[in-house]
């Protein structure tokens, strides 16, 4: 079960956030609403429209995209819309709305932590601060840097869409300057914008342009700088040492103003460089961000992924350069990313070829030469490896070890296919390697699909799905926890119960006829809300709708505003032309006994598959006894679906 805990902020606390952060408010400064009846009606944030067929409803609480699907609570707006954390986006809405948190007490080592780090993040929000102003406001910092910046092709805007700044050639300008203000030695010192030496304390970043790192939430967590003396012994590019706030691994350059146009144009490009990413943003093509000159690392691959699963990697014409990244392809392969890659004419690299053209002419030089890695990869080698067949062996080995990482057994196959005919050898041959790959890191080789047996059995269970994947039953599960959210305190008949006539409320019917026969939900996310939903209705003053709308799983939210914003529409089995035009609260005591047992009979026919199978498989082994059994849960399966039929009065 998958849930987000709150570690520092109370249930009431949160509750409170709920309460007053108003969707129609919050999501107005965003989007340009128009009402439309009850609802709110704008173009979506989230994908690009001209119609508007974005939703908000003030009354349940929830936004619904009827075009990319999108949904949720205000939270969970935030959440997508500024690419934060479940707590990021509680912090977010509370600061809106002036809500003071209530954390839990925190023991004095995170208490230590948790100041040390705030402390970092005020030095280097001062750091950019100085760095800024010296650009724009000294003579040096106008001649040198701004000057440079603009001889690089920066307009104003950009310069300070980035904050792009300056550090004085002066020995210790920031340090002093920063100490006068009383901001501590200490930090200066921890977020590397100060190095302590024999000779005095000075500024890391002296005689250098400036480009401030934003994490994803957009704080400032260190910087790049580039020399502009002549000092040979100087690096060309020096970026702030690891800290507590600042960790290279896991930090993406651009991320924070590249991360709404990669979630709307679901594609990521990365580039090198800082220039790279900030010319690429200044044409338009805001999906950018880059590497900062590293290795990838699993951690950048991962922030991508949180964004999109696609990304075109673009490098310059330098072939050695090229060379020595493919090992950080081969983890985004790993990852599961779709990856494509584009290599600029040789002397070009993104900024100076974004310089140089316009947005169409980049964005149709990406689309006419992009190729996906696989492919790109052994054309690569291949030109390298020429006719000797031990180098063709060795690039065998080498492409091989790349498909083998790819987590998704079709995708898997399909490059299998293509780089076979690339290559000119046999898929087998393929397919032997990557199960030997594949068996000595994971114990789990893949099988070769032309050795199936002759009579192959497909084996179909009905065990727990996966987040994501849709159940066989998902319009039958969907109805009836619209039902629990919507009618689940209603009343539907009485009943005696010890001598005693009590109501059967529509939710304990759902909950109680699914527990006698022991069936799950068998969609993860409607599961979790039949098995919670079991275990709150009890509580006094539980809303179910109110509730799961603010649910901390921002998955179950996001479900929750589907189902309530997009009415599914009942069988015409279950109805007929007099009840079409009563409301479902109407037609309760009639249709959702209907809808149970439906659903009943759609569970049973999945089982009878199952069996099916199953006995078909114990006839291929020759397992008499596992037969027999097999067949008995049959004929069972069968007399409860007759019974079920008959309850409806309908026949098969």
């Amino acid at each position: 079960m998958f849930l987000y805990f709150c570690e520092m902020i109370d249930q009431a606390t949160i509750q409170k956030i709920f309460d007053s952060a108003d969707i129609y408010e919050v999501i107005s400064d965003f989007v340009s609403l128009k009402k439309r009846g009850v609802n709110y009606v704008g173009c979506c944030p989230f994908h690009n429209e001209k119609t508007g067929s974005f939703t908000v409803s003030p009354a349940k609480g929830i936004y619904k995209c009827f075009g990319c699907g999108k949904g949720g609570n205000v939270v969970n707006f935030i959440m997508e819309h500024e690419q934060l954390s479940y707590i990021e986006a509680l912090r977010w809405l509370a600061a809106r709305y002036n809500i003071i948190i209530e954390e839990k007490e925190l023991t004095e080592q995170e208490k230590q932590e948790r100041s040390e780090r705030e402390s970092m993040l005020i030095v280097t929000n001062y750091a950019e601060e100085f760095f800024v102003d010296q650009l724009w406001n000294t003579d040096e910092g106008k001649s040198v840097g701004l000057g440079y910046f603009r001889r690089r092709g920066l307009d104003d805007q950009t310069i300070e869409k980035f904050g792009l700044g300056y550090c004085p050639e002066a020995w210790d300008s920031l340090t002093k300057t920063a100490l006068s203000k009383e901001y501590k030695k200490e930090f200066l010192v921890k977020t590397g914008l100060t190095i302590e030496s024999d000779r005095g304390d000075f500024d890391r970043f002296r005689a250098r342009v400036m480009f401030p790192i934003r994490d994803l939430a957009g704080k400032i967590i260190a910087f790049g700088g580039r020399i502009m003396t002549n000092d040979k012994k100087s690096a060309k590019y020096l970026n702030s040492p690891e800290s507590e706030i600042y960790h290279k691994s896991r930090t993406l350059y651009g991320i924070y103003f590249a991360k709404k146009s990669i979630v709307q144009q679901n594609r990521c490009y990365l580039v090198e460089g800082y220039l790279d990413v900030i010319s690429f943003h200044q044409k338009g093509i805001a999906n950018t961000v880059a590497s900062s000159g590293t290795s990838l690392t699993v951690e950048q691959i991962r922030l991508i992924r949180r964004l999109t699963p696609n990304v075109t990697i673009i490098y310059d014409g330098d072939a050695a350069g090229i060379k020595a990244s493919l090992r950080g392809i081969d983890l985004v392969l790993e990852e599961g990313l779709n990856v494509r890659v584009v290599s600029l004419p040789e002397g070009e690299d993104p900024d100076s070829y974004a310089q140089a053209h316009t947005t169409e002419e980049v964005l149709e030089y990406i689309s006419a030469h992009e190729t996906d890695f696989i492919h790109f990869k052994t054309e690569l080698l291949l030109e390298q490896a020429g006719n000797d067949p031990l180098e063709r062996a060795k690039l065998i080995t080498d492409i091989v070890k790349s498909i083998s990482l790819i987590p998704d057994n079709i995708t898997r196959s399909v490059y299998v296919q293509e780089t076979a005919n690339q290559l000119k050898v046999g898929e087998e041959v393929l397919y032997n390697e990557i199960a030997r790959i594949r068996k000595a890191k994971t114990g789990d080789p893949t099988p070769l699909p032309y050795k199936a047996p002759a009579q192959p059995v497909v084996k179909e269970t009905l065990t727990p799905l996966k987040t994501g994947d849709v159940s066989p039953c998902d319009t039958e599960e969907m109805m009836l926890v619209r039902y629990l959210l919507l009618f689940g305190d209603r009343g539907l008949y009485e009943e005696e119960n010890d001598g005693e006539v009590v109501t059967m409320t529509v939710g304990q019917y759902i909950i109680r006829e699914l527990a006698e026969d022991e069936l799950l939900l068998l969609n993860p996310g409607l599961q979790e809300i039949q098995q919670e939903y079991r275990q709150q209705c009890q509580t006094p003053g539980f809303v179910a709708a109110k509730y799961f709308i603010g649910h901390p799983n921002p998955e179950i939210s996001a479900t929750v505003a589907d189902i309530l914003s997009e009415p599914y529409e009942l069988s015409k089995i279950w109805t007929t032309r007099d009840t079409l035009v009563k409301t479902e609260e109407m037609l309760l005591e009639e249709l959702l006994p209907k809808i149970v047992d439906n659903y009943k009979i759609r569970r049973i026919e999945l089982m009878c598959k199952e069996a099916d199978l199953k006995i078909l498989e114990c006839q291929n082994a020759g397992n008499t006894e596992e037969l027999l059994e097999w067949v008995k849960k049959k004929n069972a399966m069968v007399k409860v679906r007759a019974r079920i039929n008959e309850k409806l009065k309908r026949t098969i």
